[in-house]
């Protein structure tokens, strides 16, 4: 962030303290406009050769911090997370962003196992530029597991399309092509002109999917269980983080035997099946999830566990509909990217179970969320953060939350 005649500039490709020569790069009025330096004139001693060919100035919105040290990164994102703790939830905490692997403290790449490309015009796969929809056609992203990518910049794909590629657990890969129902979309060289409207209900409208590779459908592993889920439907795109994710909550849950346990935004059910493990037979876990093919996909990778049964249905809804019923011992949250908001945080802290485990993605919704806790009369107990999204700014943040004393 920069300074310049009274006007904040967020400059992208730029670290702390550095002097840099910086473009301009949309300023619609106001107090803030953005830039991207292009010239580096006084670097940091953080800076590296940038390890991503596609995310430099101009480019792509891939890897933003490419350019960083691993080690620096990860400080980065962890004064980040510290500064949204302290001012939004008030809470004064030292933290450490720990990598997933050890390929990711060298900063190796080769870490995303599922990602999202568009098709131009002319039916070449590509990703868009950073804040546009115009079409790059370079796949040398370092991000994408080896073989993910393999052949797809060599074929032809429906113009307008999106590829979803996911490579599962058993190393299989999966393409499916995705194009809106009804008129194709065109896919775009240049900006988009289309409104704000007809943008949002391009992306809402029903698709057409064909696989082009695989089977469509990918295994995945967590805890020596088996899930047979959608290429297309979510999973942690990191090789590695379903797995530790799993482990940090099983570790904090601290369910007993006969307890009850709560998994919202269930996904295929990943924490429930931990939870279930260890609740036994006696106990129940219920999870909750709004996208209904990712409910029969975990529900039959639980069906060895009648005690975890999960239901499609928003949140905010389910948590009303139980209100009558014995309160959980533990709840288990891993809310989208905006967070959980103040009527979920309510509908559980009503609850007063005994442990929170919260997850988020984003640090600012992260911490507004514990910020929520915390006025309901829970205190932040815990907190660990990973860097899931190497050479990019995103990190994952997970917390436990035990009623205040």
């Amino acid at each position: 962030m920069a300074r310049h005649e009274g006007r904040v500039l967020f400059v992208r490709h730029g670290l702390p303290g550095e002097l840099v020569r910086a473009r301009v790069t949309e300023d619609r009025g106001g107090s803030f406009c953005r830039a991207d330096a292009f010239e580096i004139l006084e670097p940091s001693a953080d800076r590296v050769p940038a390890s991503c060919p596609v995310s430099g100035p101009g480019g792509a919105g891939c890897c933003d911090f490419s350019f960083a040290t691993p080690a620096a990164q990860r400080a980065l994102k962890a004064a980040v997370v510290a500064e949204q703790l302290r001012r939004v939830a008030g809470w004064e905490t030292e933290v450490e962003v720990e990598a997933l692997r050890d390929a990711d403290i060298a900063g190796t790449g080769g870490w995303r196992t599922r990602l999202r490309l568009v098709v131009d015009d002319e039916g070449r796969a590509g990703v868009h530029r950073f804040r546009s929809t115009e079409v790059l056609t370079d796949l040398r992203c370092p991000q994408p597991i080896p073989g993910a990518v393999a052949g797809i910049a060599e074929r032809s794909w429906t113009p307008g399309a999106d590829l979803i590629v996911a490579v599962d657990g058993d190393g299989l890969r999966h393409i499916v092509e995705s194009v809106p129902a009804g008129s194709p979309r065109r896919g775009r060289s240049g900006g988009d002109r289309r409104s704000t409207a007809a943008r949002r209900a391009a992306a809402h409208a029903r698709h057409v999917e064909r696989v082009a590779d695989g089977s469509g459908r990918a295994v995945q592993y967590v805890a020596g269980r088996r899930w047979e889920v959608s290429a297309t439907g979510f999973w942690q795109p990191h090789q590695d983080a379903a797995q530790r994710y799993s482990d940090v909550v099983a570790e904090w849950a601290e369910v007993a035997p006969g307890d009850r346990a709560w998994d919202l935004y269930c996904g295929a059910g990943v924490f429930a099946a931990r939870l279930a493990e260890q609740v036994g037979a006696e106990g129940s876990v219920a999870g909750v999830e709004s996208a209904r093919a990712a409910v029969a996909d975990g529900n039959a990778a639980l069906r060895d566990l009648p005690q975890a049964r999960l239901d499609a249905e928003r949140v905010e809804r389910w948590l009303g509909e139980r209100r009558t019923e014995p309160a959980p011992d533990v709840v288990v949250l891993d809310p989208p990217r905006a967070g959980a908001g103040r009527d979920v945080v309510a509908g559980i802290t009503a609850r007063r179970p005994a442990r929170i485990v919260h997850i988020g993605c984003d640090p600012a919704a992260f911490a507004r969320d514990l910020g929520l806790y915390r006025a309901a009369g829970y205190t932040a107990s815990r907190l660990r953060a990973f860097d899931a999204f190497p050479a990019t700014h995103h990190v994952e943040c997970l917390a436990l939350l035990e009623p205040s004393r």
